[in-house]
Order: structure tokens, then C-alpha cells, then sequence
């Protein structure tokens, strides 16, 4: 056991804080719950709370990339994001799933990739799947992940809050 002299004068509190550490004290950070991936979803900030913005699978199909057609089949599908403006950028995870809504790739996609023709705020994209034939359709998720912020552990003083789940990987089931 360590004995610590504490000098007269010296305010009690002080000694507390210096000896519990903490410079992490009031930091915590959370993780908001990955949503319900869907074709048409509210897309939700990472508080959980809707963002005001939907984002939208418009189709998808099978076929083989334009600059990669030795690789065969990809997943190419367009995407619309309604509700967003130039000060937000909204970014959801966009999968290609089998029959069982597990998910064979994903990619982020964000609204400002959305720039179609007279302003249609629509976007083309391509997952690289390892067994296209098992692709049953592409789900969004809505959980927003265009802002992670800094964690407690990166920045204690300045960290902690909400966080976007863990982007999804291959393997998750939607």
C-alpha cells in the first residue's frame, strides 16, 4: 500500500483527480445499432435519430464491368438519395445479398455520388461479389456513415459520443 502525503492547502479534490487519471474521465463513447437494411430506407444520423434524407436502391443487375470484362459478373446498381443538400453528404453501406440477406459485398455510397442528370440526385456503382449467381438483391442500410468523429481513445479530452456501427462486412446477414 502506498502512502500519499497530501501538503496542507493543497484542495483534496485535486489530489483525487490526479490520482484516479483522469484525463478519460466524462469520455465515453457509444455505438448506434446497425439499422434495418432495406431497397428504400430513412437514412439515420448516429444518434439513431432520422437524418431527413432517403436513400433508395433504384435497380441492379448482373453483368460484367466495362473496364474489368475478364473478371466476369458484377453487381452494378443505381441509387437515389432524395432530401439531401449540398451542405450534407449522407453516406449508407450498400450490399449485395443472397436469398437470406447475408451479405456477399459492400461498399459505401454517398449522396454526393448521387449527381445524375438534371439534378436526379441518382448514382451507378459496382460490387465486386465472389459468387454472383447467389446475388438475390442489394440492400441498403441506414445508418450514416459519413461521420465517425474521434473516440475516447484517440482524443480523450475531445472524443466520445455517438458512432456508426461497424461498417458491414461480407458474411453479416441483413
Amino acid at each position: 500500500m502506498t502512502l500519499v502525503r497530501i501538503r496542507t492547502g493543497v484542495p483534496s479534490a485535486l489530489v483525487v483527480l490526479a490520482l484516479s487519471g483522469c484525463s478519460s474521465w466524462g469520455c465515453t463513447d457509444t455505438t448506434t445499432e446497425r439499422g434495418e437494411a432495406g431497397v428504400r430506407v430513412q437514412v439515420v444520423n448516429q444518434s439513431g435519430r432520422p437524418f431527413g434524407v432517403t436513400a433508395e436502391v433504384v435497380d441492379w443487375r448482373l453483368e460484367p464491368h466495362p473496364q474489368l470484362p475478364s473478371e466476369g459478373d458484377g453487381v452494378n446498381f443505381r441509387f437515389r438519395f432524395d432530401g439531401a443538400d449540398e451542405y450534407s453528404d449522407p453516406a449508407v453501406d450498400a450490399c449485395a445479398v443472397d436469398e437470406e440477406r447475408v451479405a456477399l459485398g459492400c461498399r459505401t455510397v454517398s449522396s454526393s455520388q448521387a449527381v445524375g442528370p438534371n439534378g436526379s440526385h441518382t448514382g451507378d456503382e459496382w460490387l465486386a461479389v465472389e459468387h454472383p449467381e447467389q446475388v438475390a438483391g442489394v440492400l441498403l442500410v441506414p445508418n450514416d456513415q459519413s461521420y465517425h468523429g474521434r473516440t475516447c481513445e484517440q482524443d480523450a479530452k475531445d472524443g466520445g459520443g455517438p458512432h456508426p456501427p461497424e461498417p458491414v462486412r461480407s458474411g453479416d446477414r441483413l
